[in-house]
């Protein structure tokens, strides 16, 4: 089969590849319809993850048919149209009972990105997410095994439904989910946004569900500003033009603050220059610029909510501010397979249009360069969905 493959840092390829086959009793095989480029997969592209290994296939949003069943297989069938979630669960373990599916603590047998880790166990495995997370293959390819698939895969029984308008159930759509629900938002309530990226997309679409009734949004390209303005009636702060952003935001809101604020950029949010140069000597694990923002935006007794991916350590986090400010930190990689099916019903009744930041559609063998169009923010790229067996 054809699959993108990962060899170094900016060095991804499509490559013919053994096709994937059952190896333990409860995976299943999936013909992969319909994929996706993440923000993530840009840390793994540009090299900034370890734990990748010269020919990993990449991605980890996609959904596609099932193609074949393990004998333990019993909630989905042969022909069934399933989205995947990212993140792979057993659905038995003490805390996939709770429904902290992303801290699963069975199906992933590497060490994860904890550095003081002691004796803990490991989080969930993850598609095509380097050899931290399982080394599991991924699903920018033309098929996939999915571990686990009476657990994980969402039927999608409503032919009516494209797979464009129900892909992004596999990751962003359920990330900005909970990234609004941490963030404890509702009617009325105030929000900034920092990240006008898909995540960052899809937490104001989730919070605009929810009532939310003002938003700010900070992000560099004014492309993505504008979308974000127009399809959501953001209030968008340029953080090239506003030298601070938070300082643009206490004033907005009396001098007081947003209730909550997301921080939608994670590790490599463009810092300072001593920031910069202390990241690249790895004397520091992310550039916290966005996060001093995200608490300086945040009134007193307010949240900082952070699905932005971040690993290691992080000088100049303010602490301090937070504790006199009383905030509350929630964060995580997302559950979700705990999400899946309400935010299904919501697509099915028109309340949530997540396919609207789609901005390129390609066919899987023209990947290499959907990653270099995303990477580098030409055509006034969002958001790349790539089709196996789509024309060129």
């Amino acid at each position: 089969m054809k699959a993108l493959t990962w060899n170094g840092a900016y060095d991804v390829r499509m490559e013919n590849v053994p096709d994937p086959t059952i190896v333990d009793p409860g995976d299943i095989l999936l013909r992969v319809t319909a994929t996706a480029i993440c923000g993530s997969d840009l840390h793994l592209y540009r090299g900034k993850v370890p734990g990748m290994k010269d020919g990993d296939i990449l991605g980890h949003e996609f959904m596609g048919i099932v193609e074949d069943v393990g004998p333990q297989v019993t909630r989905v069938k042969r022909g069934d149209r399933v989205v995947v979630p990212f993140t792979i669960s057993c659905g038995d373990c003490f805390f996939c009972g709770k429904g902290l599916y992303a801290a699963c603590e069975t199906t992933n047998p590497d060490r994860g990105a904890i550095l003081n880790k002691k004796d803990l166990r490991s989080g969930a495995g993850m598609f095509g997410y380097t050899h931290l997370y399982g080394g599991y293959a991924g699903g920018q390819a033309e098929f996939v095994r999915v571990p686990h698939g009476d657990v994980g895969p969402l039927q999608i029984p409503d032919s009516a439904l494209s797979d464009e308008q129900v892909l992004f159930l596999s990751d962003i759509l359920p990330t900005g989910y909970q990234a609004v629900l941490n963030a404890a938002v509702g009617a009325g309530s105030s929000l900034a946004i920092f990240g006008a990226g898909p995540v960052g997309l899809m937490s104001a679409a989730c919070a605009r569900l929810l009532g939310v009734e003002r938003i700010f949004m900070i992000d560099h390209h004014q492309y993505r500003l504008d979308f974000a303005r127009d399809t959501y009636g953001v209030e968008t702060i340029n953080f090239d033009e506003e030298e601070d952003p938070a300082e643009r935001i206490v004033a907005a809101t009396g001098n007081r603050g947003v209730d909550a604020s997301i921080e939608a950029v994670g590790f490599e949010a463009k810092g300072s220059k001593l920031e910069t140069v202390m990241t690249n000597l790895k004397l520091e694990g992310s550039s916290g610029k966005a996060l001093r923002q995200s608490i300086a935006a945040t009134r007193r007794g307010g949240t900082v909510s952070v699905p932005g991916v971040y690993a290691g350590f992080i000088h100049g986090f303010l602490f301090g501010d937070a504790f006199d400010k009383g905030l509350t930190f929630r964060m995580g990689q997302t559950h979700v397979q705990q999400f899946m099916p309400a935010l299904l019903d919501h697509i099915s009744r028109g309340e949530l249009n997540p396919d609207v930041i789609i901005s390129h559609r390609m066919p899987l063998t023209d990947a290499v360069r959907g990653y270099e169009i995303f990477e580098k923010k030409q055509e006034d790229c969002r958001k790349v969905v790539l089709v196996p067996g789509m024309a060129a």
